[in-house]
């Protein structure tokens, strides 16, 4: 992107025009993903893809900054469909790679330990946010069950920060819009491959979708896969960005409610 004035990455701005942004709408996204299976015909990164390209949707609507995305750190035992037990030998079939390397107890440390560790790593990354001058902070969770921990850490980080707090709500989009859209939220079905193929085109290939022995995606949801199409994902896409918009200019003008304790989030 060669024009700085609807530039809305906060890596690609020199600091006077930071400054000059965040004065204007002191609001900033932080795009929280995996690289996980999603489908031999979707790019592993989709997740975080998918909602660095929509909170930079959300930044252009409604102003404010967009950090660079987070693609590591979340626990790689639960919630992923490479620990599934239903796909896992397939998906390291596929990967190239024996299966163990997705088995219980392969990360080393239990899970609990890798969830208190991604969520305080995200409480490090509010803090440091707050700390650039920013009063609103909203977290797009690609992966969907990152939103509990993003929650978890929002609600730490709102009682470990000084007033005036920085107001920090997390969403993943699709139950901005339920019932809005049918489908509505999958995991590499129509949904997500229609919302990469608008959102950042170019990296799907639905042709080789049921290149397997059952005439089944694997580790996707098979929901007419085959009738992703750019138009639905655009369609999505805008919807999300207005809820979007109507939360952000909600925090903007009543900060005050968001300031004491069991604030909502």
């Amino acid at each position: 992107m060669n024009n700085i004035e609807s530039e809305v990455k906060y890596e690609r701005l020199r600091p006077e025009q930071i400054v000059a942004k965040r004065k204007a709408c002191p609001v900033a996204y932080l795009p929280i993903g995996t690289i996980e299976w999603h489908g031999e015909h979707n790019p592993v990164g989709l997740d975080t893809l998918k909602i660095h390209q929509l909170l930079i949707k959300c930044a252009q609507k409604s102003g404010g900054l967009v950090f660079p995305p987070l693609y590591y750190g979340e626990n790689r035992e639960q919630g992923l469909m490479e620990a599934n037990v239903e796909y896992r030998e397939d998906i390291a079939k596929k990967m190239a790679l024996p299966g163990e390397n997705f088995a219980s107890g392969y990360m080393i440390e239990p899970v609990s330990v890798q969830n208190r560790n991604y969520q305080d790593f995200l409480i490090h990354i509010f803090h440091e946010i707050k700390s650039l001058g920013f009063e609103v902070l909203i977290i797009g969770a690609g992966h969907y069950p990152l939103l509990d921990h993003a929650r978890s850490a929002a609600a730490l980080f709102n009682q470990e920060q000084g007033k005036p707090k920085m107001i920090t709500w997390a969403m993943t989009g699709y139950e901005l819009v339920k019932g809005k859209f049918e489908p509505c939220g999958d995991h590499a079905g129509k949904w997500e491959t229609s919302l990469l193929m608008y959102l950042d085109p170019g990296m799907q290939d639905i042709s080789i979708l049921r290149d397997n022995s059952d005439g089944k995606p694997i580790g996707a949801t098979d929901n007419g896969i085959e009738d992703s199409t750019p138009e639905f994902g655009k369609e999505v896409v805008e919807a999300i960005v207005e809820a979007v918009d109507l939360k952000v200019s909600c925090f903007l003008k009543t900060p005050e409610e968001y300031q004491g304790h069991g604030s909502p989030m």
